[in-house]
């Protein structure tokens, strides 16, 4: 079986396409870094969309979800992003969780799992 790779970089590569299945790396806001919890995860949300475009699939076949935020008190802010982008029928297994992330101003990391 063929597996393909985007994004491929020293460390790591944003998505592995393998068996029917692209794996996303975990996603966190560029331009939106330090703004609020909801702009960073509109940001993430609209990378993920361009991310699963190159891997030959798209939002309706999530199948999974992690999501890791700086504050849970937060959970309701990624939500209205997260709600407005997830197809109604379609949404995935999720889960979410508090966690300290990468940078500071990093308050959002999204992880996909979507069939092909």
């Amino acid at each position: 079986m063929t597996i393909t790779r985007i994004g491929v970089g020293k460390r790591m590569s944003e998505a592995v396409v393998y068996n029917g299945v692209a794996r996303l790396a975990g996603f966190v806001a560029d331009k939106a870094a330090g703004k609020s919890v909801k702009e960073q995860t509109a940001e993430i949300l609209t990378m993920i969309d361009a991310t699963l475009k190159q891997a030959g699939t798209d939002k309706t076949k999530i199948l999974k979800a992690n999501i890791w935020l700086t504050d849970i008190a937060t959970f309701a802010h990624m939500n209205e992003a997260w709600d407005a982008w997830v197809p109604q029928g379609h949404t995935p297994a999720r889960a979410t969780v508090e966690s300290k992330l990468a940078a500071p101003g990093l308050d959002v990391e999204i992880m996909i799992e979507a069939a092909v």
